[in-house]
């Protein structure tokens, strides 16, 4: 993989305080135990979005088959390690049989182990029935798409961002109340829709308010999928402006095995893109801080890699 590096100053910076009760919302975590392990040792994750695709081709030699491989081969030496998934779960259309016949016999093999999240293509079966009933509890209560979980040290946030207004509404109360009850020294949120990205679908607003208020909160890392390549942003606060105190990384992480596309002219304070491989983000979240690695399925150990402080 191909890196790029850019810099830009820190322009703004925004304060909102939360209390722990919050007028019509109650925060709720999935229901699986936390995940626990020696704060100085961390707790490794492994995330990508956009997975499996149901082309009619092999799928024991797909790109699923191969990002799942990566990830299976580390979960047998590490117990506590855990699975994030980002959106686009199958592809075309989310389908119960795209969950059964392609992602079932790749990323389906440490499901218990995974923390999903849905995308578009999901919810191209109405309601992403095939995604809720597939994953069941660990989807998430209702069928709505969001919850938390806290795994180490650290608060994971499952997010939706396939939502209309008013759903995505009570998402947001419900972050706030969830956020207000979970004070963790370190936050982590992840979901489909990248708030920026250089790929070819671009910046997407929909999850702006969303960032605001895991800016707000002190949150550290968002994790999204939808453009399949991989970047690594500089922190920013919800306008896009640099903000290196309080500001939240995002990691595009689109390659989890369904296509590669391309990567357009380079967004503000973006520091690493590529695509040339699929692949998996690789995560030690540790007490105070954490580790970056782009895992490469063809092996290349010079993909990006690095580490950063909670704030």
């Amino acid at each position: 993989m191909k890196l790029f590096r850019v810099t830009y100053f820190q322009t703004l910076l925004v304060f909102i305080f939360f209390s722990t009760a919050v007028t019509g919302c109650t925060a709720e975590t999935i229901v699986a135990a936390p995940v626990q392990a020696d704060a100085s040792a961390g707790v490794t994750i492994y995330a990508a979005g956009d997975i499996a695709k149901c082309d009619g081709s092999d799928v024991a030699n797909s790109g699923a088959a191969k990002t799942a491989a990566l990830i299976a081969a580390a979960l047998v030496s590490d117990k506590n390690a855990a699975v994030l998934t980002l959106g686009d779960n199958t592809y075309p259309d989310g389908l119960p049989k795209e969950f059964s016949s392609c992602y079932g016999p790749t990323w389906g093999q440490f499901k218990d182990r995974t923390y999903p999240s849905p995308g578009n293509h999901d919810y191209n079966t109405p309601g992403a029935t095939g995604y809720y009933e597939y994953f069941g509890d660990r989807a998430g209560p209702a069928r709505r798409g969001y919850y938390s979980v806290d795994v180490g040290k650290w608060h994971l946030v499952s997010l939706n961002s396939n939502l209309n207004e008013k759903e995505a509404k009570a998402q947001l109360d419900w972050l706030m109340g969830d956020l207000g009850q979970h004070k963790a020294t370190c936050t982590l949120a992840y979901w489909h829709h990248p708030l920026y990205s250089s790929g070819g679908h671009g910046n997407n607003k929909v999850m702006r308010a969303v960032w605001e208020i895991l800016h707000a909160a002190g949150a550290d890392l968002v994790l999204v999928g939808h453009d399949h390549d991989y970047e690594r942003f500089a922190p920013q606060d919800a306008q896009g402006n640099r903000d290196d105190k309080r500001g939240i990384r995002e990691f595009v992480v689109g390659t989890g095995g369904a296509s590669l596309t391309m990567v357009g002219w380079r967004k503000a304070h973006s520091e690493v893109s590529g695509n040339a491989d699929f692949g998996v983000l690789k995560l030690i979240l540790r007490d105070r801080s954490y580790d970056w690695q782009f895992m490469s399925v063809s092996g290349d150990t010079s993909g990006d890699h690095g580490t950063g402080q909670c704030h």
